[in-house]
């Protein structure tokens, strides 16, 4: 299936949600990699206030190369998404329903989404250039220190991915071998 999602994402969008599935994401967004993550979490467990809500959001695993002039953004392709899983559960926990970036996820991160009713999605890589135009604004709005990896709140129209893990426990990487394997 198709679908054109909104943010921040609601929990009848996420049931609706399937592996496989291809979806155009239009609202904001927020970009974070794994220093990011830690500094997340670390607020979370001194019980301190974070730069911005995770209710409802979805984080890209992206450190985009400086924009060109006349450009919002550089190349922003997806970042490989095991470095975050030790942080996932946790922003989970605390509201965050979406994940995008490239490979596979740990156990307990995909444990995690079934039982927070969260969803991961995999942005193409390769595909820098053309996920970079579906980014229509991009603001700096914590841990400037950290270059590429600093949090930025984009606004996206038409963020195209694909839904890798499910709800419902599927997972569209173990499910693209089996088949394969299938037909070999």
């Amino acid at each position: 299936m198709e679908y054109t999602i909104e943010t921040p994402l609601r929990e009848e969008v996420i049931q609706t949600l399937k592996i496989g599935d291809v979806v155009k994401i239009t609202g904001t967004i927020y970009t974070a990699r794994d220093a990011a993550h830690a500094r997340l979490v670390s607020l979370i467990e001194e019980g301190k206030e974070l730069p911005f809500s995770l209710e409802g959001q979805i984080i890209y695993y992206v450190g985009p190369t400086p924009a060109k002039p006349g450009y919002t953004i550089g190349s922003a392709g997806p970042t490989t998404s095991y470095r975050m899983d030790p942080y996932a559960p946790i922003l989970m926990q605390h509201g965050l329903k979406g994940m995008i970036g490239k490979g596979g996820r740990s156990q307990e991160v995909k444990d995690s989404i079934q039982k927070e009713k969260a969803v991961y999605f995999a942005a193409v890589g390769g595909a820098a250039a053309l996920i970079a135009k579906s980014i229509q604004k991009a603001e700096l709005i914590a841990y400037e220190d950290l270059g590429a990896e600093a949090i930025r709140k984009l606004e996206v129209k038409d963020f195209p991915a694909i839904v890798v893990n499910d709800i419902y426990g599927g997972d569209l990487y173990e499910e693209g071998r089996k088949q394969y394997m299938e037909e070999v």
